[in-house]
């Protein structure tokens, strides 16, 4: 009996590893979300000054506002399928069986 409570000890310490350095993984792709979130923020005050007197002009093209919203948005996609891998994989580590 002692043998096999052994022998599971690596397996859910492995297990555990695995998943909280998954679990920081996604904290950090949480964290770019929210640095592209702000990106959004700026772009938002570009193109609507909170103030109707604002002296500064600013006059972008559509050209340059399609670039940095084509940007933003790829930016994005691409955090999202990192938090997503992140976090399937650690669902499939705290769910599944060891491999090895």
């Amino acid at each position: 009996m002692a043998a096999s409570t052994r022998s599971r000890t690596p397996s859910a310490s492995t297990r555990f590893d695995a998943a909280e350095a998954l679990a920081l993984q996604a904290c950090d792709d949480t964290d770019s979300l929210r640095e592209v979130l702000c990106a959004y923020s700026c772009l938002e005050k570009l193109i609507a000054p909170l103030e109707v007197g604002d002296t500064e002009q600013l006059g972008p093209t559509r050209t340059e506002l399609g670039s940095l919203v084509r940007l933003v948005n790829e930016e994005m996609s691409r955090r999202i399928e990192a938090a997503d891998s992140a976090t399937r994989a650690m669902r499939a580590a705290l769910s599944g069986p060891e491999a090895g």
